[in-house]
């Protein structure tokens, strides 16, 4: 059994506040800041000195202020008492550092990070080719990365797809490349290259939600191999109508284990020993190589062959079809897993 990573649990929100508040807010809390150093400049203003000589006037005290928070100063105004040098120690400069902090931080949320996203997107995309998109990262869609991972498939050729940010979050604990947004929308498979996907496995959780996305990436990418679960057994044929190569219906499956189990334990184990890559043995589909056209299914050397695909056709290993391989012919082996 697999044990995910620890990871530190809290509590998110997207925010709701328009980005010009989010500026709006930034930009008052800097003048409040300034406004409470010019307040107590103004008010212990016997305790600076001009160079120049003279009072110290309010146009020198907003000089002085802005300076001083800005910059390290000019030395033209200094505090020449105890107490304006103890404010402005301990006072002016933890604002002048809350100001560049602010500043810095509206570059960054609102102008750095998002040129910088833009950029990683550009060269990720650029690499992205033959990989898997898997849209819905729910219980299921965690398992399939897994189970990829599990398989020898590097975790970055893996592309997870979800509205909820947690969900990317999760994702990408796990080494997945993630985009977080709706995968029934265009732009949102173009932008992963469904196009020069290898295969879509769609768990989006609702039956209506992924005869969407099939349909979509289907009309996106017309060769792809497209992989989608349904839970309602009324549902599986418009699946099959909106693209899927193939439909899984986890509950009918559930239920076909749990009714063998009844007859004897040990069929269900070896199902779920031929599905997960952690089991002893694996159940594999291939083309035939070259050397093995002409040769009985029976021959093969690398596993128990079970089954045929030709020309769209499955063909059995008891069928005479299975005495003689020919070439363009798929099989369906069941192999020794490599860990064993």
């Amino acid at each position: 059994m697999r044990v995910p990573p620890q990871r530190h649990l809290t509590l998110r929100r997207p925010s709701s506040t328009p980005v010009w508040l989010q500026i709006g807010w930034r930009i008052l809390l800097v003048l409040a800041l300034i406004g409470l150093a010019v307040a107590v400049h103004w008010f212990d203003r016997d305790g600076l000195r001009d160079s120049a000589g003279g009072e110290i006037s309010l146009i020198d005290i907003l000089y002085f202020t802005m300076i001083s928070v800005t910059t390290t100063g000019y030395g033209d105004i200094v505090p020449v008492t105890e107490q304006a040098r103890m404010f402005d120690a301990f006072i002016v400069t933890p604002i002048r550092i809350f100001v560049v902090m602010i500043f810095f931080g509206t570059a960054y949320t609102f102008v750095i990070r998002r040129t910088w996203d833009r950029w990683r997107m550009s060269i990720i995309q650029k690499t992205l080719t033959d990989h898997t998109v898997i849209a819905g990262f729910g219980v299921t869609g965690r398992e399939t990365a897994e189970e990829l991972i599990a398989r020898g498939m590097p975790a970055e050729r893996i592309v997870v797809m979800d509205c909820l940010a947690e969900a990317v979050a999760e994702a990408e604990t796990l080494g997945c490349t993630v985009i977080q947004g709706d995968a029934t929308r265009d732009a949102t498979l173009q932008a992963v290259r469904i196009n020069q996907a290898n295969a879509l496995v769609v768990t989006a959780g609702r039956d209506d939600t992924a005869i969407l996305i099939t349909l979509t990436a289907r009309h996106l990418a017309p060769n792809l191999r497209i992989s989608t679960t349904i839970r309602a057994e009324d549902n599986e044929l418009l699946a099959r109508q909106a693209g899927a190569t193939t439909v899984v219906n986890p509950v009918s499956f559930a239920g076909l284990l749990l009714a063998g189990s009844c007859e004897g334990t040990h069929t269900t184990e070896y199902i779920t020993d031929l599905a997960s890559a952690a089991g002893h043995v694996q159940l594999v589909e291939r083309p035939i190589a070259a050397a093995e056209a002409g040769g009985p299914l029976s021959a093969l050397t690398t596993g128990l062959g079970v089954r045929i695909i030709r020309e769209g056709r499955d063909f059995g290993f008891w069928q005479p079809e299975a005495q003689r391989l020919e070439p363009g012919d798929r099989i369906v082996e069941i192999v020794p897993a490599v860990s064993t």
